[in-house]
Order: C-alpha cells, then sequence, then structure tokens
C-alpha cells in the first residue's frame, strides 16, 4: 500500500480502467484532480469552451468506438449544472459517461457557499450513480463501482462530485488490487432463443429489428449472419442505423414517421412477424401502435427488463444482451439449417429489394435558392467513395431528411442524439468523434440554429488539430418547428433571418457563418449554387485533411422546405416529388445481388 491523494489514486483508476480521454475545463474546486492528471501524464485532456460542450464531447467520444468510455470534467456548481443537458443526452440513448465535478469543502455543504450545489440530487434522475463523496477512504470503491454500472446491463452515465479537501485527502491505496468489476449481463437460453425463432420462422414475410442495444453489444456481425444465414430482411432503427451496410441485399431500410424510407415503411406494413433485438419500440419508430402492430406478431429482446413490455406486450419477450441472444439464435439457426428445416425466404427478400429499388425520393433539384435534397445527393457521391465516412447529427430537418437520404455502411457511422436531441450537439459531439477516430473522415450535419447554439467549440478543435467536416443547411428558419406550426396555421417566432450589417452578402440570412468559422481559427466554404456542392464538399475534404482543423460548408438553401413525414407508417406526406427515374436518384443505392460483407 502506497499514502497518496485521493485524486492521485483516481488518475491510476482511470487508466487501469482504460478511461484516458477527458473533455472539460479546470476551476478551483477541481483543481487538485488536474494536478494529479498532469503529474501522471496517463490522462489525456481537451479543454472546452463551455461545459455543456465537453459533456457533448465525452458522449461523442464514448460513442464512436465500443468500449469507449469519456470522461467530462468540470469545477463546482455552475460546471455541474451545465453537465445535465450531456447527461440526459447520454442517459436517453444509453451511453456510458462519466462526470466528475468538483465542491465545496465538506464542512461548508450546509451554508451555502459559493457555487456549492447539491449536483448528485440534480443529475441523479438521469445518471446509473450520482453521488457526492464524503469520506476519501471510498473514493477508489465509487469509482470502481460507477464504472462496473456503466459497463453492466443498459449502459448510462455516472456522475461523481468530489469535495476539494476530499481530493486533497491522503489514503492508502494500491493499484495493482484494484481491478475493474465482473460484466455479468442475462444472457439468453435456449428455451427463449428457441421460442424466438419460432415465431419468426413461422411468418411468411419475417423481419429483424436491429436498434441501438446490438451497438452497445458489438454484435452488428452476428446480426448480419444471421439475417444472411435465415435469408430475413433487416430494418435498423435510427440508433442502430449502421448494423448492416445500407447497400447489403438484406438491409430492408428504416422505419418510422420521420427518420424513414418510403421503402421501410412499405415492406414493414407488408411483414407478419417481426424480432426486435436491442431497441426501445420508440413512438417516432412505430407511430401508432394499432397501425404498427395490425397483422403482426412480435418478438422483443432487450438488455433492460424495464423495456419490456413499456410500449407494448410482445408474444415473446427475452432480457438478454444482445450479443448473447444472437449468439443463441446463431446456435439454433444452425442447427435447423443443417437438418435442412429452416424456411426458404429468398421470395420475399426479392420482394424487399424490389421495393428499395422503386421508391426512392427525389434528390436531383437544380433550384436556387438550393432544395436540401440535393445537398445529401451531393454528400452521398462523395462520401459513399469512403465506407469509413463518419457522420453525426443530432435534431432538426437536416438530420430527418439526411436519415432519409444520406447511406451509412458500418457500425457506430451514424452516431446520433437521438431520444433526447439537444440543439448544439452536434459540433462537440463531433469533436469527441474526431478525437476517437484520428486519421477517419468524420463529417457533422447540422441546420443553421444546431450549429449556432454552440459554435464556439470550432475553437476547440483549431487549437487541439481534430479535423472534421460541418455540414451547415442553412435556411435561416427553425425548419422542423416551422413545420410542426402548419396545423396552427402559424409561421410565429421561428425565423432567424435579419439584414447583418456587416455582411450584407448573407441576402437578410442574418449570421454569417463563415466569418464566426474564420474567426474561431477554421476554415470555410459558402455554397449557393447546385452545381457548386460537390466541389464545395471536396474543398472541405482536402482543407480539414491540410490545415487540421474543422471546416465549415455552409450551403443556402430555399428558406422553407417540407420533409417527408407524417401521423402514422401508412399516411406520410411527401411533400415534395418522389423519384421517377434513375436520373431522379442518382446517387440511390440500388439492390445488390449478393451480400455485401459487414
Amino acid at each position: 500500500m502506497t499514502r497518496m491523494r485521493t485524486v492521485d489514486a483516481i488518475a491510476l483508476i482511470l487508466e487501469k480502467e482504460g478511461s484516458t480521454e477527458a473533455f472539460g475545463l479546470p476551476g478551483a474546486a477541481i483543481n487538485p484532480l488536474y494536478s494529479a492528471m498532469r503529474a501522471h501524464g496517463g490522462i489525456r485532456h481537451t479543454l472546452a469552451r463551455h461545459v455543456e460542450g465537453a459533456s457533448h464531447m465525452a458522449d461523442g467520444y464514448s460513442r464512436a468506438v465500443a468500449g469507449n468510455i469519456g470522461i467530462c470534467i468540470g469545477t463546482s456548481g455552475p460546471a455541474g449544472t451545465d453537465m445535465i443537458t450531456g447527461l440526459y443526452a447520454a442517459q436517453a440513448d444509453s451511453i456510458p459517461m462519466l462526470c466528475i465535478t468538483g465542491q465545496a469543502p465538506t464542512n461548508k455543504l450546509h451554508t451555502e457557499d459559493f457555487q456549492a450545489v447539491d449536483i448528485a440530487s440534480i443529475a441523479a434522475p438521469l445518471c446509473k450513480l450520482a453521488v457526492t463523496v464524503l469520506e476519501p477512504g471510498q473514493v477508489p470503491g465509487t469509482f470502481q463501482k460507477a464504472f462496473g454500472l456503466m459497463r453492466n446491463g443498459r449502459p448510462g452515465p455516472t456522475l461523481i462530485d468530489l469535495p476539494i479537501n476530499v481530493q486533497q485527502a491522503q489514503i492508502e491505496f494500491d493499484i495493482d488490487t484494484y481491478e475493474p468489476l465482473p460484466v455479468a449481463n442475462p444472457r439468453a437460453t435456449r428455451a427463449q432463443a428457441t421460442k424466438v425463432l419460432d415465431l419468426l420462422t413461422a411468418g411468411k414475410r419475417p423481419l429483424l429489428i436491429a436498434g441501438g442495444g446490438v451497438l452497445n453489444a458489438d454484435a452488428a456481425s452476428e446480426l448480419v449472419e444471421l439475417a444472411e444465414l435465415l435469408g430475413v430482411p433487416v430494418v435498423p432503427t435510427l440508433m442502430g442505423w449502421g448494423v448492416i451496410p445500407d447497400d447489403h441485399r438484406l438491409m430492408a431500410g428504416m422505419v418510422g414517421l420521420q427518420t424513414h424510407h418510403r421503402y421501410g415503411n412499405a415492406t414493414f406494413l407488408a411483414s407478419d412477424a417481426v424480432v426486435g433485438i436491442g431497441n426501445r419500440f420508440a413512438n417516432r419508430h412505430t407511430g401508432g401502435l394499432e397501425t404498427y402492430r395490425r397483422g403482426r406478431t412480435f418478438a422483443h429482446i432487450d438488455i433492460d427488463p424495464t423495456q419490456i413490455g413499456r410500449i407494448f406486450n410482445a408474444d415473446v419477450s427475452v432480457v438478454s444482451d444482445a450479443k448473447a441472444a444472437l449468439q443463441a439464435l446463431l446456435e439454433l439457426a444452425k442447427e435447423r439449417a443443417a437438418e435442412g428445416t429452416l424456411p426458404d425466404y429468398s421470395e420475399w427478400a426479392q420482394e424487399v429489394r424490389a421495393r428499395r429499388g422503386e421508391l426512392q425520393r427525389k434528390t436531383n433539384f437544380e433550384n436556387q435558392p438550393i432544395k436540401p435534397q440535393r445537398v445529401y445527393q451531393e454528400m452521398n457521391a462523395l462520401f459513399d467513395q469512403d465506407r469509413d465516412t463518419v457522420y453525426v447529427s443530432t435534431i432538426g430537418l437536416s438530420q430527418i431528411a439526411g436519415a432519409q437520404m444520406l447511406h451509412v455502411f458500418k457500425p457506430r457511422h451514424w452516431i446520433n442524439a437521438g431520444q433526447a436531441g439537444p440543439l448544439g450537439w452536434t459540433g462537440p459531439a463531433a469533436l469527441g468523434v474526431a478525437r476517437a477516430l484520428p486519421g477517419k473522415t468524420v463529417v457533422a450535419l447540422s441546420g443553421d440554429y444546431d450549429f449556432q447554439f454552440m459554435m464556439e467549440e470550432l475553437a476547440v478543435g483549431a487549437q487541439h488539430k481534430l479535423p472534421y467536416i460541418h455540414v451547415v443547411v442553412n435556411n435561416s428558419y427553425l425548419g422542423l418547428i416551422r413545420q410542426s406550426q402548419r396545423p396552427f396555421e402559424m409561421d410565429y417566432q421561428v425565423s432567424l433571418g435579419f439584414e447583418n450589417i456587416n455582411s450584407p452578402q448573407t441576402q437578410g440570412y442574418g449570421v454569417d457563418h463563415v466569418k464566426v468559422a474564420e474567426g474561431l481559427g477554421c476554415k470555410a466554404v459558402r455554397v449557393e449554387d447546385p452545381s457548386q456542392l460537390a466541389q464545395a464538399l471536396a474543398t472541405a475534404t482536402s482543407l480539414a485533411a491540410e490545415h487540421q482543423v474543422p471546416v465549415v460548408v455552409e450551403v443556402i438553401l430555399e428558406r422553407i422546405t417540407n420533409i417527408a413525414m407524417g401521423s402514422e407508417l401508412d399516411n406520410v406526406n411527401e411533400f415534395e416529388d418522389v423519384a421517377s427515374s434513375a436520373t431522379d436518384a442518382p446517387t440511390a443505392l440500388v439492390p445488390m445481388p449478393v451480400a455485401v460483407s459487414a
């Protein structure tokens, strides 16, 4: 045993737990921990401009690679409350993230001391563990418990609040006897797998739904192997997009009211047996449950027992880690394949592929100002050439249209704050992704309002050499809110446009995003002509590689475009023309005759 400060023990624990990437900012109440990180040297720190931004960076870092647990660090009081939105985004999407806050001394907690706030109570509803550590000797065990909770069961964030006197106290600690807690997640039994497989193969038109739990379990390869063995098409949810390549012959498309494909909804409505794995049956996926459930049997597999039956009672329900469940299903399916007792779904799969080739949305618009659909067409044309391109987005018409029209080919290559959808998340999350994936092409997608929420974090990318491309589709509107105001026959407090006296070239669109980006140390390109989109995206890619900074591509859109969405899966308003020929959607993925490896 060695006598040391608790913060020195924390630095050693973080390294042994494999969590060595921190985002945040120092301050009086957390400086002892920073002194330990500086002395120890095993933890890399990225200085944010806002603590909420730091929390989104840690979130993005955690999402980018299986097993990552990003750290967000801040001083006391408002630093902790600034983390709350980041904790909510991580909790809502089952993302592990460790937040560490400084706190006033323990003998001042009851005196309303400067920046002393009960952050553990504030954060508790959003965390698997939120605690203020009052006894120095409990610090190692608290961190051990936090990491164990983040890795076991449904992942989620934790917050550990450290009074400054607890940070500086001396304890006896031996890192050689410290070990991470074992992971022991529920596993589907053979009997459970049998019931699930029986339900699926009893159908004539079955589907597999792959949710974010498949990614959390690092089980995309098992999912694709099972789909190929059975010949059953796959519907990824928005959080699971990428578990199967978009050009795989069994990719059936996404289903939902907003982030969906036309062919995905049509295929789902034609199905009769559905197995959901690691998904929540969220309302933007299901729409009305009567339409969603009519004529179908369901099995639901999820690691979280509280998700079972939360939305509706499935015919078969199993509490299991997604990888374990898929392994059990694979073992059983292989046995039946050897016996020759698996049904032949080739006709159904061909029907799904044909539907994908027919039900595309038009993207090939020549309009000026630019229609947003053309932006995604040009993004596909360039970024599909690199199947390692990683997209980052959060909310708004930009995210909805992007999910309808972009292409994703690998797991964790669509990184999206799904359930919480906080404006401002995209930019800092993209910085966290860029930190986690050096050398990869990272492309963020924002509307102008999402971009404006936390655009100061661009300076972090410039300072720390974190290159990525940020496509900002600018209609100078709160586009999704404007569209949702249509039933009220109003267009109220949703316009961001004004005459910028310093930038007349913005033509009433208001903020000059190019000047802002350049002022923060980044590069930027503005596009107003659709014929220049391809060159602008290529230029941005080159600039990011050359200068190792974020590059903003601002695309000036027409002010109003309604993006396809609806109230039910069978009642989606397309608004715009759908593709009438191959030239209308030149980068649409066509059905593949053979499987593409995952």
